[in-house]
């Protein structure tokens, strides 16, 4: 299967795929750090949704479309940003690729109402053997939800407390090498 990891400089589930025989590529603007470059395509993924893919998975930037940040979105001006971001997800939603699986905290009601539809599916790490909390939203087109593969005890919140630094983003926004498994084993024969 040829699978489009978009917006994943991580690698991870791009790995969980390769791992499993796929032809799979992550696709970033900014370079990879999952020690691939040579499954990395460094560029804007708008650029190659048309290059046959049988699936993607995207983690389209959150920044502007979470509900936990909907109170900058006045108190700083930042609309035009928030509406930018929803239509970047909302051009990978329509994407003309029959599989599709887009990921992203819960969304405010102002980045829904650009999308056009609400999430189907909210996962937790804990449900993917990783005893922490992170409410991971997903839109799904011609794929199952995601099944639970060990569910553990823990509710750690670690992410959430991250101190601020510049790397912080990068270190929320990882996913969860459990998840990253259960979406190969489970969307790779869906």
């Amino acid at each position: 299967m040829k699978v489009l990891i978009a917006c994943e400089e991580s690698q991870e589930v791009c790995k969980a795929f390769r791992e499993l025989g796929h032809e799979a590529y992550s696709c970033d603007t900014i370079q990879c750090s999952g020690g691939h470059p040579e499954w990395h395509i460094q560029d804007d993924v708008l650029n190659h949704l048309d290059e046959g893919w049988d699936l993607m998975i995207a983690h389209p930037p959150c920044t502007r479309l979470c509900n936990s940040g909907v109170m900058w979105l006045a108190k700083r001006n930042l609309w035009k940003d928030m509406e930018k971001g929803a239509i970047f997800f909302k051009n990978l939603l329509d994407a003309n690729i029959p599989k599709i699986a887009i990921e992203n905290p819960i969304p405010h009601k102002y980045a829904l109402k650009i999308i056009g539809r609400k999430y189907d599916q909210i996962i937790q790490p804990w449900m993917f053997s990783h005893g922490e909390t992170k409410a991971t939203c997903f839109w799904i087109k011609g794929l199952p939800l995601l099944k639970p593969t060990n569910i553990v005890e823990g509710r750690e919140q670690r992410v959430h407390k991250l101190p601020p630094s510049k790397d912080r983003a990068r270190l929320r926004s990882k996913t969860y090498p459990g998840i990253a498994k259960a979406m190969a084993e489970q969307w790779s024969i869906a």
